[in-house]
């Protein structure tokens, strides 16, 4: 399919800042929504008014308040801005695309929509909710959801932990391990779905780009992991020790118990589909992906 232009809802941040420099390489045109002015952006207001491009091809959402930050307070306040930054922008920008005639519409979720246990978890996987964090993705995904009679391609991409060095779980790592005080999140045998932030965008040019892609990816590498086997691995590429674990307690008291889970807790996400429709991975092991986000590739 060819490109004309591409919005990405949440374009200038950790995931969105990575597609707008993968288009820009591509030389496909593009429009950011963002709540800061500049150039080649709109606004959300401005997305309510105005509505989408006249040359839309495809949309991306990838918007979303960092739900792990640790100066936000687990307030309802925070949660429902953490629901609005998700579901009410995913809302407008469909009703938004219906008014266009673009081809795609891809929007991000998470595999906190899977319930954490040792089954492991395909694209075909139905689960109830179980919790706030699921019961966030099971809004986010149907506010996504466009009129059966679209004609426009849908995918949404169950993300797992994205690694790159310029946010995420990363950013929040670095500096503790740097020092040798990392170590495994509580017992560590929680599992840890993982993606390189190079396949995840990738993963978004690819679903806009093939008629054949529409339905549930999950957006995760193929190796399972453990959070124990990435910190083995991040801590090897570092060079440095890591066998201070971080207590479940820590954890409990500086996000809630409700927050925590998103690192005490993990699932067994396999991206059957994603295979399956031969979407080729960069990175594959999570050595070769931790040697990279820190720069030491050979």
């Amino acid at each position: 399919m060819t490109l004309k232009h591409v919005v990405i809802g949440g374009g200038t941040g950790f995931i969105g800042t990575q597609i707008v420099n993968l288009l820009s390489h591509k030389g496909i045109s593009y429009t950011c929504i963002s709540r800061m002015p500049g150039p080649n952006r709109i606004s959300w207001h401005d997305l309510e008014c105005y509505g989408l491009p006249e040359n839309t091809t495809a949309v991306i959402n990838v918007a979303g308040q960092n739900i792990l930050d640790p100066k936000q307070r687990w307030s309802e306040g925070f949660k429902q801005n953490v629901i609005n930054s998700r579901v009410e922008t995913t809302k407008s920008l469909a009703k938004a695309i219906i008014c266009t005639k673009a081809n795609a519409f891809v929007t991000i979720s998470g595999v906190s929509y899977y319930k954490p246990n040792d089954k492991e978890y395909t694209e075909e996987s139905k689960c109830e909710k179980y919790d706030f964090l699921s019961e966030l993705c099971h809004e986010w995904e149907a506010a996504a959801q466009l009129p059966k009679d679209s004609n426009i391609r849908q995918t949404t991409i169950r993300s797992g932990v994205v690694l790159g060095k310029t946010g995420g779980m990363i950013k929040q790592i670095y500096l503790p391990f740097f020092f040798g005080l990392g170590g495994p999140i509580a017992n560590g045998n929680q599992y840890m779905p993982w993606i390189h932030i190079s396949d995840l965008v990738n993963l978004f040019l690819f679903s806009i780009e093939n008629k054949t892609v529409h339905g549930i990816l999950n957006g995760v590498a193929p190796q399972i992991i453990t959070n124990k086997e990435f910190t083995k691995a991040f801590a090897s590429v570092m060079q440095r020790p890591a066998f201070i674990p971080v207590p479940r307690i820590f954890l409990n008291s500086i996000f809630s118990k409700e927050r925590a889970k998103i690192m005490l807790e993990g699932q067994k996400v396999i991206p059957k589909r994603v295979k399956e429709l031969g979407f080729q991975y960069q990175y594959v092991d999570i050595n070769c992906a931790c040697a990279e986000v820190i720069g030491k590739n050979k």
